[in-house]
């Protein structure tokens, strides 16, 4: 008996996605099945290219093509199709959006200064790159912009069309106030100047196609987090802190702050979670440990992992070559790819809530 696509979609559908609920057939994960006599062939096209549940969701979709009658060889191309998720459902404020051709904006924000909230945006995004994702990085801390050094990228940006090309290196597409003014100039702007800048970085850089942009905002809850919700359609926020009480103090309000103004907070990361000696292996509590999780726990976001103190992370943002990439098989770069496909994941189950609801919303009209 020949084998018969209708058989091997209804075989599929015992494969279920964990994070949203669903079937991979009822989901249109599969597209381009191909039957030849006794192999089968087609593309299981995930949410993100950087799904924390790939190779499972693989295998299951292979042996259950297997299961199938007649049919003794199966081929399963994993592709990807990045989902827009943000700034809600059809309830949600309607706000501008500057940068229309990024599908994800995501925030790293700090409620103080020092928590190292620079090298996990530059870590995260250098991770969803690595993943095959096209990442974007916004330095817009515009006080002390400190990503093109931990990028390693220098020059300015070249003009195109009256609007500025991003400077690119290790993958990514970057856009600083550090490639515009003078190594060493201070910045001493007001209110309003702040906030013509960040409209400025949006919308005249030619940002191009992207899955996802990550934002390294200033400290705290200023004109530039405020501007920044008032002109992107975000998907969320992620909050950096250290374990100290102070620090989590302002990570709270930070926190509290994004929810004031509808942005999801995707989740909470600690920094200088502990320390590893290199030599005999102790472990030194320096900043205290565990405050982040008790947060997200207290606050209902998610935790999304714990970064220890380590001098290769601090070497490699000097250096210009972060650690996911001076060491990419390295402990330190798997903590920040878990994170990064943590954060994809979550981000996918928020565009498929949100379509839910606008599906919902759409019916009932």
């Amino acid at each position: 008996m020949a084998v018969r696509e209708e058989d091997i979609l209804e075989a599929l559908k015992v494969v279920i996605d964990p994070d949203l609920k669903k079937d991979i057939v009822s989901l249109g994960f599969i597209k381009e099945m191909k039957i030849a006599g006794s192999s089968v062939s087609f593309d299981l096209e995930l949410t993100t290219p950087a799904c924390p549940l790939k190779a499972e969701l693989e295998k299951g979709a292979r042996e259950a093509a297997l299961s199938v009658a007649g049919v003794e060889d199966v081929k399963v191309n994993v592709t990807s199709s990045v989902r827009k998720a943000g700034p809600g459902g059809m309830t949600a404020p309607k706000i501008e959006n500057l940068i229309p051709s990024v599908k994800n904006v995501i925030a790293i924000a700090s409620g103080k200064g020092g928590v190292g909230k620079s090298t996990v945006s530059v870590n995260l995004s250098l991770a969803m790159a690595a993943e095959g994702a096209k990442v974007g990085l916004l330095d817009l801390d515009i006080y002390g912009p400190s990503i093109p050094m931990m990028m390693g990228a220098k020059g300015q940006p070249k003009n195109d069309g009256g609007k500025m090309v991003p400077i690119e290196n290790h993958g990514v597409r970057m856009m600083s106030l550090g490639f515009l003014v003078p190594d060493g100039a201070p910045l001493i702007w007001r209110g309003p100047m702040v906030m013509s800048a960040v409209e400025q970085l949006l919308k005249d850089v030619a940002w191009g196609d992207l899955d996802y942009l990550f934002i390294d905002l200033p400290p705290g809850t200023g004109d530039a987090q405020l501007s920044l919700t008032q002109k992107a359609h975000m998907s969320g926020a992620v909050i950096v802190t250290t374990p100290q009480d102070v620090a989590l103090l302002d990570a709270t309000k930070g926190l509290a702050m994004f929810k004031k103004v509808n942005v999801d907070v995707l989740g909470i990361i600690e920094n200088m979670s502990f320390y590893l000696c290199p030599n005999c292996g102790e472990r030194s509590e320096i900043f205290s440990h565990g405050g982040a999780r008790k947060a997200s726990e207290k606050e209902g976001v998610p935790f999304l992992g714990e970064i220890p103190i380590n001098v290769n992370i601090r070497e490699g943002g000097d250096s210009g070559k972060p650690i996911v990439i001076a060491d990419p098989e390295g402990p330190l770069a798997e903590r920040f790819r878990e994170m990064a496909k943590a954060l994809a994941a979550r981000i996918s189950i928020q565009s498929f809530q949100e379509n839910q609801e606008n599906n919902a919303a759409t019916a009932n009209q």
